[in-house]
């Protein structure tokens, strides 16, 4: 009864902000926000939203297997959202855009515009899908341990699809009607909720370990999960300049190439403001981060001191803390606060873009209402099948194939936009779609030969790779005669 409190407490907030912001809603405003957006707003909101129920769970269980490396990938972070505010915002901005595809149509051609589009759709669904399915499946755990013991061997299946039905139910509620002028303002409160929950969270496990603000502080510096650096080990994927600059390329494809992550920005009333929103909420990363990681290492400070196991594998460990109840009941009420804020802000904005490239993008129908609030509904009909199916195959080695295959997905988009940023040449548009195909399976095929011959492995380097490949091969095409 408590999380199921929680959950509609929570939704009546976001669909107040719904009723406030949907009024005398259009087109424009479900996709553009009218362009009225103030910066600040966007800026905060857009750290809630790069924030995903997984990375809730995971960051702080990073620290029990690659320390605090994870920090020389959010550097990276830093100077591709510059990139992406000074390079990509000014060309979204002069051709006015409403998807960022529609570029891909203007420099090359129709196949690569839709081939664009069609390749973001399928990672954002996929990826979107997964991480809300992990989701769904923490909240359903939590509800079966509130359960009597003769409930829960019944109760498993149909929890989890009851679950997901209400949670995309109530998202697509909150966000029919105003868009992405919604998700501007839901996502602010959303990221003030996932702070407060960590915020809340790191007081509580540093009172439970005894300890003050500052010795903590020095307790993580001492640690040996404190490592950030690593520059001695080339062939570890830890390595600074592989995680700096995966760090850079993984924000300029998987926000500046995505319109998900874009749509937002491009809200703002000038490219000055989207400029200031962005290189804001771009630093902030940093210190989030590291917040995230700091709560980490600190469960694993008081599992070593009470006695406790630390989980096999680093996702479990935040969850494991929560639902044992050992850092009391505020303590789960926080949590489950903090996944429902990180992955409706993940959720709803994807299921927003989502909508608007297949109506702007796929249909070429901008203007038409009735459309976009079908498409809308029927979107969030296929998400819940994506998630439900992903309970279906219930194995971790095929969702983490799935993550891979969103991973190979974006490669092409970088090549995509690279050609048609970086070169003034022509490329034969109907061979297009073919090339951004056999990139990905070209890496695949690489990574797998590698491997056997060597037993290296390749990581976030993939995806520059398979950008390098595809722009190699737009290279090569011969412009189509006129």
């Amino acid at each position: 009864m408590m999380i199921l409190a929680i959950v509609l407490g929570y939704f009546c907030l976001l669909f107040a902000i719904s009723r406030w912001t949907g009024r005398h809603a259009d087109n424009d405003t479900f996709y553009r926000g009218n362009r009225q957006s103030p910066w600040y707003m966007v800026a905060f909101g857009m750290i809630g939203a790069s924030i995903s129920g997984v990375t809730f769970v995971s960051v702080p269980g990073m620290v029990t297997r690659i320390d605090m490396t994870y920090l020389q990938t959010c550097m990276g972070f830093i100077l591709g959202y510059v990139i992406v505010a000074f390079v990509l915002l000014p060309l979204y901005y002069r051709l006015n855009l409403t998807t960022i595809y529609s570029f891909l149509g203007q420099r090359i051609g129709r196949r690569a515009y839709r081939t664009g589009a069609s390749f973001f759709l399928l990672s954002k669904m996929t990826g979107a899908a997964v991480r809300f399915y992990v989701v769904c499946w923490i909240l359903q755990q939590c509800i079966m341990m509130q359960m009597p013991d003769g409930m829960r061997q019944i109760g498993e299946g149909w929890l989890f699809t009851f679950t997901a039905l209400v949670m995309v139910a109530l998202i697509w509620l909150y966000t029919r009607k105003g868009g992405i002028r919604t998700l501007v303002w839901t996502d602010s409160l959303q990221t003030a909720c996932l702070f407060g929950a960590l915020i809340l969270m790191l007081i509580m496990v540093t009172k439970q370990l005894e300890m003050g603000v500052g010795d903590a502080v020095s307790a993580i510096a001492e640690s040996e999960m404190s490592r950030i650096f690593v520059f001695d080990d080339w062939m570890s994927k830890q390595n600074f300049w592989k995680q700096f600059f995966s760090g850079v390329f993984i924000v300029i494809v998987m926000t500046g190439l995505d319109q998900d992550m874009m749509q937002k920005n491009l809200t703002c009333s000038s490219l000055r403001d989207a400029q200031k929103d962005m290189t804001t909420y771009g630093v902030a990363f940093l210190p989030a981060n590291l917040l995230f990681l700091s709560l980490g290492a600190l469960l694993v400070m008081l599992a070593h001191q009470r006695g406790i196991a630390i989980p096999e594998m680093g996702d479990q460990l935040l969850p494991t803390f929560a639902a044992s109840g050992l850092l009391g009941p505020a303590v789960v009420v926080l949590f489950i606060l903090g996944i429902l804020a990180a992955s409706f802000s993940s959720a709803d904005s994807a299921l927003t873009a989502m909508t608007t490239s297949f109506c702007v993008d796929i249909c070429g129908k901008p203007n038409d209402e009735n459309l976009r609030k079908r498409s809308h509904l029927i979107i969030a009909v296929i998400f819940v099948v994506f998630v439900l199916l992903f309970r279906l195959v219930n194995s971790t080695s095929v969702i983490d194939a799935i993550y891979v295959l969103c991973g190979y997905t974006y490669g092409p988009l970088l090549g995509l936009f690279a050609f048609g940023l970086l070169t003034h040449r022509q490329t034969n548009d109907r061979w297009v779609p073919y090339v951004c195909l056999a990139s990905p399976l070209f890496c695949w095929g690489l990574d797998a030969i590698v491997g056997y011959y060597t037993g290296y492995r390749f990581g976030y380097e993939l995806l520059m790779l398979n950008g390098l490949f595809t722009f190699v091969g737009l290279l090569a095409l011969r412009p189509t005669s006129k």
